[in-house]
């Protein structure tokens, strides 16, 4: 059904590539930073689909975050909410799918190495506000995971240690995956694949917090100030890393994970 769903966006798009009648892989869009407003949401005098659209059932890479156009970036607020973006014209409105998972990447400054333990930061700390701000709240507040990369330190770049293989990565995901479709077609929620797309009735059925894990949440709302969007999207995230650790119950650690992904502020 997921192929379905990306091979008509395609077709429509004019994009199935010659020899492929059905798209079988999930779809990786990276769209440069240059890309208009049109070309990401969808649009022209006869709407076609966006890059947020290509990306539905895939993942959606925005690099260097800030320098996408404020209007641009702010336009993808309600298709990351509704899952759909609906383009109307004068003739008529076109609605197209865009359920994508945004990966997005940035500079901490516009030189790059703010907060960096060895070489100092050139921009002045209103340079750096300025650039940080380009991403609005409300946008912030639709990203699950952040995440702060440091430098990477010599002995690593160079050192023989191994990590999880991809092979192993991917039974992980697979497995957590396998777990979330047997609970939603159990539940027949035929229209929900994975946690990601779980609506609030889904939220209160399968991510009930212990009394532990309820004060937990409590507590973080109130010295967070987390809105209610947010609440909703920590629950979902702790799921999903319940499901990846196999556990029935979200326990306290794994809504501890989920909540220290939160954004943070990066000026002191």
């Amino acid at each position: 059904e997921e192929s379905l769903d990306v091979t008509r966006i395609y077709s429509v798009a004019d994009q199935l590539p010659a020899g492929t009648p059905l798209i079988r892989h999930r779809p990786f869009r990276a769209p440069h930073h240059t890309i208009s407003h049109a070309g990401l949401v969808g649009g022209g005098n006869i709407p076609k689909p966006g890059e947020i659209s290509l990306a539905h059932r895939g993942v959606l890479f925005l690099d260097e975050f800030p320098e996408f156009g404020t209007r641009v970036l702010e336009v993808m607020r309600q298709p990351m909410e509704d899952k759909t973006v609906t383009i109307s014209r004068a003739k008529g409105s076109l609605t197209f799918s865009a359920n994508f998972q945004l990966i997005a990447a940035m500079n901490p400054c516009p030189c790059g190495f703010y907060g960096d333990s060895l070489k100092p930061c050139t921009c002045a700390p209103a340079m750096v506000t300025k650039y940080q701000k380009r991403i609005s709240g409300p946008l912030l507040d639709r990203i699950d995971i952040h995440f702060e990369v440091p430098r990477v330190d010599y002995e690593k770049v160079s050192g023989d240690r191994v990590g999880d293989t991809r092979e192993a990565i991917r039974a992980r995901v697979q497995a957590a995956r396998d777990i979330q479709q047997k609970r939603f077609s159990n539940n027949g929620s035929s229209d929900i694949i994975c946690n990601a797309d779980m609506r609030v009735g889904e939220i209160r059925q399968f991510c009930k917090l212990q009394d532990e894990g309820q004060s937990l949440m409590r507590a973080a709302m109130t010295q967070l100030n987390l809105s209610a969007r947010a609440y909703h999207r920590i629950l979902k995230l702790a799921r999903t890393i319940a499901d990846l650790a196999g556990s029935d119950e979200i326990q306290s650690a794994h809504l501890a994970e989920a909540l220290q992904y939160r954004p943070k502020i990066m000026m002191g």
